[in-house]
């Protein structure tokens, strides 16, 4: 057991930081996450087109509430931007 121990520890120790990364992409999905979440937070159930309303209907095409409201929140991952990426690397 010991020995398992060792060799698992040496793996870990010899695999690159870098490569433990999150990707640009995955980056983007944890952003959309936390803007979908911070706008549920303030009592908005359509924050983005796909979301549900509290009767349980598609919230739609036209403008979400939260956009009406003035917030801009990520729905989607492309609506993220590489300064929105940047800025996430950087508070990391």
């Amino acid at each position: 057991m010991r020995k398992l121990f060792a060799v698992v520890t040496l793996a870990v120790a010899a695999y690159p930081a870098a490569a433990l990364s999150l990707t640009d992409c995955q980056i983007a999905e944890r952003i959309v996450r936390q803007s979908r979440a911070d706008d549920y937070a303030t009592g908005h159930p359509c924050a983005c087109p796909d979301d549900l309303a509290r009767n349980g209907s598609m919230c739609g095409p036209e403008k979400p509430i939260a956009v009406r409201a003035g917030a801009a929140p990520k729905c989607y991952p492309q609506d993220v931007t590489a300064s929105d990426i940047a800025a996430y690397k950087a508070a990391r």
